[in-house]
């Protein structure tokens, strides 16, 4: 897509807050913070002081994107890569790792799943089918980024509700195939895990990330974007350059062309 005029976009943040007692799923590290000097512990002559805090997580802890390595199946990383012989608990992986996903640039869409199933917010059940993504889908391009709405963005600060023992709507394997077989670059959501589940078997992950080659974006804030009425945009994210790693936080960014919107939302 044409470089848009900054001067006529709208900037949307896209990423959840980081504090004490976010959500987290289970099988990641909580994000820790604490604030390890405070303004007055050392003053220098001239009177200036400053704080400073330590914090703690997992790579896959609040907004953040998955690199291919995080998935294998049957031993095997996308690329029919052996996962075993190019992985150590001090290095990391050596193949497909978050350093080498490049700063992200890319035409976004937004799927709104709840405006099409006519309810606010998907509820825990709602297993995103292939019809849903038709009816939702503007023109979807090979290079893409997805982001698809439930509406559970709006349960961030309430994590026992956002987690809720890890049952969540999203798509399962047909809705994972309906976007790999775009050959877009990465499909994001507002939940913690992306896909439906429960999902023993993980079976949107091993197809986009193992099978094809799709990154995945989770714990995004798409409330505002949805809000406006937005379906197309310049999407912006960069990963941060963990060597070795497995995923990454993430800031995405929507730069939104406030002539696509309608007048309502140009106010």
């Amino acid at each position: 897509m044409p470089i848009p005029d900054l001067s006529s976009c709208r900037v949307v943040d896209l990423a959840q807050p980081y504090y004490t007692g976010i959500p987290h799923h289970p099988a990641h590290p909580p994000f820790l913070y604490g604030l390890n000097k405070k303004h007055g512990d050392y003053v220098n002559p001239g009177g200036a002081s400053s704080a400073s805090e330590g914090i703690a997580l997992g790579a896959h802890v609040g907004t953040h994107i998955d690199a291919l390595c995080h998935f294998s199946c049957d031993g095997r990383m996308f690329g029919d890569v052996e996962a075993a012989p190019v992985q150590s608990y001090a290095g990391g992986l050596e193949r497909h790792t978050v350093d080498m996903i490049a700063p992200i640039f890319r035409r976004g869409v937004l799927l709104d799943i709840p405006k099409v199933a006519g309810l606010d917010v998907l509820p825990t059940d709602f297993v995103i089918t292939p019809r849903h993504l038709d009816a939702a889908a503007p023109d979807i391009r090979p290079g893409d980024v997805v982001l698809i709405r439930t509406g559970w963005g709006r349960y961030w600060d309430d994590a026992a509700r956002f987690i809720s023992q890890v049952h969540s709507p999203g798509p399962a394997l047909e809705g994972a195939e309906w976007l790999s077989a775009r050959k877009i670059f990465a499909a994001g959501s507002d939940t913690a895990p992306f896909e439906f589940t429960p999902s023993p078997e993980m079976a949107v992950h091993v197809h986009l990330l193992v099978r094809s080659g799709i990154h995945i974006i989770e714990c995004l804030n798409l409330e505002e974007l949805a809000a406006m009425g937005a379906k197309e945009f310049l999407f912006v994210a960069a990963p941060l350059r963990i060597r070795g790693g497995t995923g990454s936080p993430i800031r995405p960014v929507a730069l939104v062309d406030r002539e696509s919107l309608g007048n309502e939302t140009n106010q």
